[in-house]
């Protein structure tokens, strides 16, 4: 074992949400350790109204107080323009930028039978469209500079759903597609896409988790997951990670040993041997698309 530290001198890390919960543990840990920050925080209520510009600029002060290189920023990820003002406050202050956590986020939970249009497009708005804002704005200089480290902050609630969250279920799990076929597109590139699902205290678990619980959901559990993923030596790329309570787990889909009956698959087929079909004595990993294609040709 290595004992090397991870640090990240002369990186410039984005964090979006990052004056509040997750955002200031991670940039606390990445600051620390000699990373150049940019906070990008709109400080909106946590369903995405209003917003407070003061949010990002005081936890800035607070960083620098302490040490750490920092700069405020309030410009929105949910449009290009806002996204590439976020990596030119970087590059202004630091020269470049090397890593993004798209972290920002906002909910608005309810039944789908009440669900407006505008809770399902507000929710996306942020989580899916301004992670792909944000990840497309630092693409080519990434791609340029061989080097650049993406995390996206996905959500059990959309690996596995959640009562009263489709909007919120739906945008999480497309960070998964999104940052696996980035990190496929990245990866000659020496630019590495990961996906986290963390259960740490925030205002959006506080309200749904009682007090026992969340004291043992520190946030900064889920930051050394971060600090590993923005690391240059990181090794993990495409991949997926729960983490929470000082735990982590590598997440990967598994298939069943399944029916391979050709020409004679019908309905009666399936009905008939449904049992072996979900409930297999030997189940397979899926590694990915190409191992899905083998399975499925073979």
């Amino acid at each position: 074992m290595s004992t090397d530290t991870i640090r990240y001198d002369g990186k410039t890390i984005i964090i979006t949400g990052g004056a509040g919960g997750l955002g200031r543990a991670f940039a606390r840990l990445l600051g620390s350790r000699g990373a150049n920050l940019v906070i990008n925080d709109l400080g909106s209520s946590v369903t995405g109204e209003g917003a407070d510009t003061s949010a990002a600029e005081k936890f800035a002060e607070e960083l620098k107080a302490d040490g750490i290189n920092a700069v405020a920023n309030h410009d929105t990820v949910t449009t290009m323009d806002g996204a590439q003002a976020i990596v030119q406050a970087g590059v202004e202050a630091f020269g470049s930028v090397h890593g993004v956590i798209n972290n920002a986020g906002i909910l608005r939970d309810v039944s789908f039978a009440k669900m407006t249009e505008d809770d399902w497009d507000a929710v996306h708005s942020v989580h899916m469209r301004g992670a792909f804002c944000m990840s497309k704005a630092v693409w080519e200089r990434f791609r340029e500079q061989n080097y650049g480290r993406l995390v996206m902050v996905s959500s059990h609630a959309g690996l596995f759903g959640n009562f009263g969250q489709a909007n919120y279920s739906a945008a999480k799990m497309g960070l998964v597609g999104l940052g696996q076929t980035l990190a496929q597109e990245g990866a000659k590139y020496n630019v590495r896409t990961n996906m986290i699902a963390p259960l740490g205290a925030s205002r959006m678990t506080e309200t749904i988790l009682p007090p026992e619980v969340l004291a043992q959901l520190k946030p900064e559990y889920v930051a050394q997951v971060i600090g590993y993923l923005c690391s240059e030596g990181c090794e993990a790329n495409g991949d997926v990670f729960e983490v929470g309570a000082g735990r982590v787990f590598r997440l990967k889909w598994q298939r069943s040993a399944g029916l391979n009956a050709g020409e004679n698959l019908s309905p009666e087929a399936i009905r008939d041997q449904w049992n072996d079909l979900i409930q297999p004595k030997e189940p397979l990993t899926t590694l990915g698309i190409q191992e899905i294609m083998t399975a499925f040709l073979s």
